[in-house]
């Protein structure tokens, strides 16, 4: 089994971690506000991955970490937010479009070549969105606000990590990243004045030894070390799996409705993603010679 072939599996499974997280989310938030669940998530987090790794840190892999864990703390943050405001599995939805703001930030950001098949499915992905976020009188919800602000924190951070693996071994900066990750939740915290830091709920504690180990340490350090073989838009398609997770045990965990327009809107964006990475015009050519022989 090659690397490229082992990192797809380890990345598939992240994404069950991912999707089981936000309902884990839902539950802890609340128990405690979101800034010290992050805070104690990224600490964790940080301290078994230093503990794992005991990397040599150097002044290149902490500035790497900073950039690395800007956006993703933003984006992790955004997403908590969004969660406490709309349900698990609509949320989870709502950040498949990653999976298209990717190649569309690319072409934005590095003139990078954007294939017509890439503008179709982001065409169908938008409008997935739009049947899944608008609702009655053409109102959108402020989780799904904070979903899609989210969805473009993850974006700019899958280009960030993509560049960052092209020149550098970048397990030397996970650290750095989740260090910096509990610096600005652990900062948000302490000026939230409603910030429970020691909830009694032995409950809240096991979601955050989960999404520490789990969502966080695991996903993030796989997502990470794949990315040296598989490019930001592969990595985001893997992703699509995680709103799949998501609705299930929003179902199971939480008794969310999957309601028609979850089903119909997500469906969507999931044919949409499949569409961005089918290679049409090879698999007609191959279809036209096998039909020839």
């Amino acid at each position: 089994m090659s690397k490229k072939q082992l990192y797809l599996i380890l990345l598939i499974i992240g994404t069950a971690f991912w999707g089981i997280a936000y309902s884990v989310t839902k539950l802890a938030i609340r128990e405690a506000t979101p800034s010290t669940f992050l805070f104690y998530r990224f600490v964790g987090a940080t301290l078994v991955l230093a503990l794992l790794f005991r990397p040599r840190i150097s002044m290149a892999a902490v500035g790497t970490g900073i950039r690395l864990g800007l956006p993703l703390v933003a984006g992790t943050v955004l997403v908590t937010i969004g969660i406490k405001h709309t349900s698990a599995s609509q949320a989870a939805f709502v950040l498949g479009i990653v999976v298209v703001m990717v190649p569309l930030f690319k072409l934005l950001l590095f003139r990078a070549a954007m294939p017509f098949k890439a503008w179709a499915s982001a065409f169908m992905a938008l409008v997935g969105l739009f049947i899944i976020c608008i609702k009655g009188a053409f109102r959108v919800s402020a989780g799904d606000l904070y979903s899609i602000g989210s969805a473009v924190s993850f974006s700019l951070y899958l280009l960030s990590v993509e560049r960052a693996a092209a020149k550098a071994d970048i397990i030397t900066s996970i650290v750095p990243m989740f260090a910096t990750c509990a610096v600005v939740t652990g900062c948000m915290a302490l000026f939230d004045h409603s910030a429970t830091w020691l909830p009694a709920s032995p409950g809240f504690w096991a979601c955050v030894a989960y999404c520490a180990l789990f969502s966080t340490a695991y996903m993030y350090t796989v997502s990470n070390m794949a990315q040296k073989y598989i490019s930001a838009e592969k990595v985001a398609v893997i992703y699509l799996f995680e709103p799949v997770f998501g609705a299930l045990a929003a179902y199971y965990m939480l008794d969310e409705e999957l309601s028609w327009r979850l089903l119909l809107g997500g469906g969507l964006i999931f044919v949409a993603t499949l569409m961005s990475e089918m290679d049409i015009r090879k698999k007609a050519v191959v279809y036209l010679q096998e039909r020839d022989k």
